[in-house]
């Protein structure tokens, strides 16, 4: 789980980069949303993410692609389905390195 500087308390914020893709991720939008630096991740490791913001609820990763390739199935539905279900296993090891789970996040 990657650890970031809560921007309330000033304490540690500890997330999962799976909630970037979850409806519900980041306490329903509550919390502090860190999908932005998934996106920058993913920016950094040659990709293009596109994020959406659900009204009241977590901003959530709507797409990804490299070389013009959608990595997202349209088979998918989003913000309810596990990323680690659907992304391709390579992408999704990249992203376990840039951003490193410490538990299994309940999608």
């Amino acid at each position: 789980m990657v650890c970031t500087t809560c921007n309330t308390c000033g304490g540690e914020y500890h997330w999962d980069w799976t909630q970037a893709f979850n409806k519900f991720g980041f306490g329903d939008g509550d919390s502090q949303v860190e999908t932005h630096q998934v996106v920058d991740a993913l920016g950094k490791l040659g990709y293009q993410a596109n994020a959406e913001h659900w009204g009241f609820h977590n901003t959530i990763i709507n797409s990804i692609k490299k070389g013009g390739r959608e990595l997202i199935p349209d088979s998918v539905t989003p913000g309810y389905d596990n990323p680690r279900e659907y992304l391709p296993e390579k992408l999704i090891k990249l992203l376990d390195e840039a951003l490193p789970p410490t538990f299994a996040y309940m999608f």
